[in-house]
């Protein structure tokens, strides 16, 4: 554990990539497997279960404490992390003894974290992580209360883990992608497979890593051949890859979850399929001609079962629009326009209708491109994704391949009415806004946003929102109706769910109108007719 307490604030701690890789480098290039697996498990954040609450960890620390729970409301306000705030205030407990010898991270996971599930009572289980505690040095305190409440986050990406398995071991980082896709399990022996230099044989389930499409740079695109290049409409749906290999139908989403079960429709549709297949596209809710709002989907999400009702109400289908694997042959580093043309044949070699291919256009300049892309409501798309149509499918973001050409957002002149202080770094600035347009006299909450302030301007909001509460309810502090925001968002539904019958996609802050009188903010009738407007 020790080992692994220094590898995690070694990358917390600095801003540094390339020092991040470093610390990612030597400590895979010296780690055991057995503890490397665990560790690349935990940075992966493959394991999601919540084994202890926040709130258990909290009333086994003020049961050992002599701290008021007021003062310790405080502290957390403060830090802004339950596991955090605890290994910090443990440092005083007179309960917190020497350390012992080092427990290995691999003895930890396996071995000593799951007994708090076979623990049958409180007490037992309060006891149980005492003892722990007892046996941890300070710093790894925090590590401990991370894991042990799902919430483990460190200050770097996957692909920067991924880059520094690959400087200890010498694989290609897209090896290790490919290799880490999906769950696994933490054993030595899949940590052996993984950094072997041999070819391994692929699980039927396992997917490819995602490409991904970087922002449109207008002033640079507008220099290139539109000959080489292919435009598609940008949806509004699920990304994931569609698998038929071993005679079974895989469905994952581009956040590495397997959805399968949620899409029963798709796993039908794609039976007929040959073996040895990967077909790369979005899933939307369609209906007609056209897709249906985002919310539809969101009815599927987190299903164990999809009931005949919602599937009814909210029919699927499959917009593919890349072939990564065609008889069990890897295309990825085939040009795009070869991919297609085996696409195109398979599609129309397998008909069916709950599944589709995008459409290609061409273009002649780039205003024509930018006359394309303002018609993409119309469609019921969000705007482009514009794609070499020699290039490769590569993983992760690389830059000058693949473009997102999206349309200007939908935006509202909206009046501040709550706020709630952030987490983490934040918690002690008040940084989560709900906002509300009018209706008649009365102010009804529309949207809420976390994000499109500068540093600067969230420190003198949270200072005018200290000094003008009205009332407080819990965390929430109501603020006097005068500071109007332009909210933007990329797109609206209607929502029984919601108070003010709307639902926005993505919201965030444009600007902060200090320039507006909060009377002059937008009405709620102003958005319903966002609603009718082509979308």
């Amino acid at each position: 554990m020790k080992r692994f307490t220094q590898l995690f604030h070694a990358i917390d701690a600095t801003p540094s990539t390339k020092a991040k890789v470093e610390a990612l480098r030597q400590y895979f290039a010296a780690e055991a497997p057995e503890n490397a697996i665990w560790a690349l498990y935990l940075l992966l954040n493959k394991t999601r279960r919540r084994l202890v609450t926040s709130r258990v960890l909290r009333e086994v620390y003020l049961s050992i404490s002599h701290l008021p729970e007021w003062l310790f409301e405080d502290c957390y306000a403060h830090v802004g992390d339950s596991a955090e705030v605890i290994a910090l205030l443990l440092r005083d407990t007179p309960l917190q003894g020497q350390a012992s010898a080092d427990i290995p991270l691999h003895q930890w996971m396996e071995q000593l974290i799951p007994q708090i599930k076979a623990a049958g009572t409180e007490d037992e289980r309060r006891d149980l992580v005492i003892s722990w505690w007892r046996a941890l040095a300070d710093d790894e305190v925090f590590v401990l209360n991370k894991v042990l409440t799902g919430a483990f986050r460190v200050g770097v990406s996957d692909k920067l883990v991924i880059k520094g398995l690959s400087a200890a071991s010498g694989l290609p980082e897209a090896v290790l992608a490919h290799r880490l896709m999906g769950d696994f399990d933490p054993t030595p022996a899949f940590y052996q497979a993984l950094l072997s230099t041999a070819a391994i044989e692929t699980a039927p389930s396992q997917p490819y890593p995602f490409f991904l499409a970087t922002a449109l740079e207008e002033d640079k695109f507008c220099q290139e051949d539109p000959r080489q290049w292919q435009a598609e409409w940008k949806w509004d749906g699920i990304r994931a890859q569609i698998i038929k290999r071993a005679d079974e139908v895989f469905i994952w989403s581009r956040g590495e979850d397997l959805i399968t079960e949620q899409f029963p429709e798709l796993v039908e549709a794609f039976a007929t399929f040959p073996n040895g297949h990967v077909l790369d596209g979005e899933i939307l809710c369609w209906q007609g001609d056209r897709p249906l709002s985002f919310n539809h989907l969101q009815k599927r999400l987190g299903r164990k079962r999809v009931t005949k009702k919602v599937m009814a109400e909210s029919p699927v289908r499959f917009i593919a629009y890349d072939l990564l694997e065609h008889g069990g042959q890897d295309l990825r580093d085939r040009p795009l326009c070869d991919r297609r043309s085996h696409l195109t044949t398979l599609l129309d070699e397998y008909p069916d209708s709950r599944r589709d291919r995008s459409e290609a256009f061409t273009f002649e300049d780039f205003a024509h491109l930018t006359a394309l892309r303002d018609q993409a409501r119309h469609h019921g798309a969000e705007g482009l994704m514009v794609k070499a149509i020699d290039s490769p499918y590569l993983v992760g973001r690389k830059r000058g391949y693949w473009w997102k050409y999206k349309v200007e957002p939908m935006t509202l002149d909206a009046v501040l009415i709550y706020a709630q202080a952030g987490s983490g770094k934040r918690a002690n600035l008040f940084t989560d806004y709900t906002f509300a347009l009018w209706d008649g006299d009365d102010l009804v909450p529309f949207a809420k946003a976390y994000s499109g302030l500068d540093n600067a301007e969230i420190e003198t909001l949270d200072k005018w929102i200290r000094r003008h509460t009205i009332e407080r309810f819990g965390p929430v502090r109501s603020v006097e109706p005068i500071q109007v925001f332009e909210i933007a968002f990329e797109g609206i539904a209607a929502s029984s769910r919601h108070k003010s019958g709307i639902s926005v996609r993505f919201p965030r802050i444009l600007r902060w109108r200090t320039d507006k009188p909060a009377h002059e903010a937008d009405t709620l009738a102003t958005a319903r007719t966002l609603l009718n407007a082509p979308a």
